[in-house]
């Protein structure tokens, strides 16, 4: 009998996350496990599954801004996970993100079926922000779980600033899978020679920080490309008018066709002020495109070696992140030398090897 397998999401629109579980659940799926992947909110799927993937959305919210909605809300997520994970009976129910974690976590102590919570992001922008209450309730729900999978070493330090946390041993560090693009297209994105930046516009990705570093620049024939979309678009708009970057730095939203932008950029910029594990640092580095990052919590340390694959940069420090991207725009020698180090990646954290782990894990 196939073993049944349930990954548990916010939703499957644009992100990280997101498209690691993607990857897990095509790989499961091609293991002959019947894999279904449960979205607790309804959104337009960014990333292609197998058709064997079996994919249900639990609600579609529209107003949640008022109490009685975000109960009812609340109510009906809980009722419904409750019902389809006593209904699939899976073997395993591998939780992706806080939210998620918290809901299917309980549900399956509820049921007694067997799960896993994997955080992903800095816990300083989930966990440590709870109040006390919040933060024990959740201690019980990660407690009793299979594992904690964090996506990088350094978060375990992060949750142990959480007096509960202090206790929990069932830490483990798996990191991301590298994304297997297609093959680029030869036709050129941009007119002009462009440094790249992938996210989501929110005020943790620095895309602020990175302009300013490229105003610093004040370079006349490279772009600024910047794909990704979000709440801080308005802000970054504003920045870009204020500095006369207009038709300079390009906001151009989420795009389909990645592998085209990190094949032809000059360098790829991480300027995050804090992380989980940098998908798009490991598909640029995988890409071969020469790197800085800011050495934020948590993530970039793990797969920048400065000065070896990449530059990593003091954090907050946005004329050294300047300084760094000047010296690898001016150097050949030195953007092949971080190119040719960088696709390394590729065999550290081939799906084959990233899923084994999982699977370890996940089966035992």
């Amino acid at each position: 009998m196939a073993t049944r397998l349930c990954f548990v999401i916010n939703s499957l629109e644009g992100g990280g996350a997101e498209r690691v579980i993607s990857n897990l659940a095509n790989h499961f799926s091609s293991k002959d496990c019947s894999v279904t992947v449960i979205c607790l909110n309804k959104a337009q799927v960014k990333y292609q599954l197998n058709e064997q993937v079996k994919i249900v959305n639990l609600l579609e919210r529209k107003d949640n801004h008022n109490s009685f909605n975000r109960i009812r809300y609340a109510f009906l997520t809980f009722y419904r996970l409750l019902t389809l994970l006593k209904k699939e009976k899976p073997d395993c129910t591998i939780c992706f993100m806080t939210s998620a974690n918290i809901w299917a976590g309980l549900c399956c102590m509820i049921l007694g079926l067997p799960y896993l919570v994997s955080e992903r992001t800095a816990p300083d922008s989930t966990l440590n922000q709870y109040n006390k209450f919040l933060q024990w309730f959740v201690f019980h729900i990660y407690r009793k779980s299979k594992a904690i999978v964090l996506p990088a070493f350094g978060m375990f330090n992060g949750f142990k600033r959480i007096k509960q946390f202090e206790t929990l041993y069932n830490f483990k560090t798996i990191y991301n899978p590298i994304h297997q693009f297609v093959k680029p297209n030869p036709g050129s994105v941009n007119s002009k020679p462009f440094m790249l930046s992938v996210g989501r516009l929110s005020h943790e990705k620095g895309f602020d920080r990175l302009i300013e570093a490229y105003h610093l620049l004040q370079l006349r024939d490279t772009d600024l490309i910047i794909l990704g979309e979000g709440p801080e678009r308005t802000a970054l708009e504003a920045q870009i008018a204020a500095l006369n970057l207009s038709g300079k730095v390009k906001l151009i939203g989420f795009k389909s066709n990645l592998q085209d932008y990190y094949a032809q950029a000059t360098v790829f910029v991480l300027p995050s002020r804090n992380e989980g594990y940098p998908n798009a640092l490991v598909e640029a580095m995988g890409m071969g495109c020469p790197c800085v990052a800011m050495n934020c919590e948590f993530g970039p340390s793990e797969i920048i070696e400065d000065g070896v694959n990449g530059f990593l940069i003091e954090q907050d420090n946005v004329p050294a992140l300047s300084l760094a991207i000047d010296k690898l725009l001016n150097n050949s020698e030195l953007k092949k030398q971080f190119s040719d180090k960088a696709k390394l990646i590729n065999e550290t954290n081939s799906i084959e090897r990233i899923s084994a782990n999982w699977e370890e894990l996940i089966l035992s």
